[in-house]
């Protein structure tokens, strides 16, 4: 699984003299300065493995001809119906898309808040900015490149055997894709940054900003039956995270090993929530552009059903994820490490 051609190597400092370059004993707090601006281009690597196996398999799956659709030929005049008409390739293609463009709206915001920040005229407002940044940045690192991973196997499994071929791209895209959540931190450490760090040790005050965010715009599509398809799925889960949190953080004052147990289950549960968010703006920019008469109609019309998609195909991973959490550390921690192996 090596990235190859890659200037990696194993470099060892074995007798070597050291140079003391900021102040003793914060070494690790210089280190963050530039660990979190490489956690939000780590980021952007899993967003562009996403996009490069859906633009590949997209393209390779409405030129593969395999078998005739379950409904009918949908192209009669040829030999068999190009793969894309298959349910279960839709399916992989509207994942990797849905990842793709939620995840470069999620990119987007997170660099929006980097510019808040620095171009902030009140101490609030980059507070505020530097708050929601320290909150999405384990998200935004941690879950767009396990859906990146994700994404690069299915663009790969589009291919089918021709995947496996080196001249094809894909094999390449999963093997340099797999390192992405390893990169500046692994999945686990970026979860333990999230339910530890940011969320229970500030008693959940960085993530009601952020689920108050969310509240609100789902307040102000009350009553609007075309965005009730997003908004009330979306409230009723926003509302559960921070139910789940409470439980968590009374589950680990007994026991902290209960944080480490739920940490990447609640990691990923909070990315499903925030491209919810996402696309249900998406979708509001939409239906505003479509009711208002736009030249682009086919592309918000394909908004509108990638959000559905979403919201009917991906989100429900929520729930497997919130019972696994709160399934408890017992599970896990019970076996001693000697009995592994029987």
């Amino acid at each position: 699984m090596g990235i190859h051609g890659n200037a990696t190597c194993v470099m060892n400092f074995d007798s070597a003299q050291g140079f003391l370059i900021g102040p003793p004993n914060k070494g690790l707090n210089c280190m963050f300065t530039f660990m979190n601006t490489a956690r939000i281009g780590t980021a952007l690597q899993g967003l562009a493995h996403t996009e490069w196996g859906f633009q590949n398999s997209l393209t390779y799956a409405r030129d593969r001809l395999q078998m005739r659709a379950l409904s009918g030929p949908k192209a009669p005049e040829k030999a068999a119906d190009p793969i894309i008409v298959h349910p279960a390739v839709r399916n992989m293609l509207l994942t990797q898309k849905a990842f793709a463009e939620g995840g470069r709206a999620l990119i987007y915001f997170a660099a929006q808040q980097v510019d808040r920040a620095k171009l902030a005229v009140t101490d609030e407002e980059k507070q505020e900015a530097e708050d929601l940044l320290s909150l999405l940045t384990p998200i935004a690192k941690a879950f767009l490149t396990e859906v990146g991973v994700e994404s690069a196997s299915h663009g790969m499994q589009v291919y089918g055997g021709h995947g496996y071929i080196a001249e094809w791209g894909m094999e390449q895209n999963l093997r340099d894709a797999r390192i992405s959540t390893i990169y500046e931190g692994t999945t686990q450490v970026q979860a333990l940054d999230l339910l530890g760090r940011k969320v229970l040790m500030t008693q959940g005050e960085l993530l009601k900003r952020f689920t108050k965010k969310i509240h609100k715009f789902c307040q102000a599509h009350e009553g609007n039956a075309q965005m009730e398809p997003y908004v009330k799925p979306l409230a009723k889960l926003n509302k559960e995270w921070g139910d789940l949190t409470l439980q968590i953080g009374m589950k680990a004052m007994k026991d902290r090993e209960e944080v480490g147990a739920a940490a990447v289950d609640y990691l990923m549960y909070s990315g499903y929530i925030t491209l919810a968010w996402l696309w249900a703006r998406q979708a509001e920019v939409a239906l505003a552009k479509l009711e208002a008469g736009t030249s682009e109609t086919d592309f918000y019309q394909a908004k509108l059903k990638t959000a559905s998609f979403y919201f009917g195909r991906i989100l429900p991973r929520t729930r497997t994820l919130a019972e696994v959490m709160l399934s408890g550390a017992d599970n896990l921690m019970a076996m001693d490490s000697e009995h592994f192996s029987f």
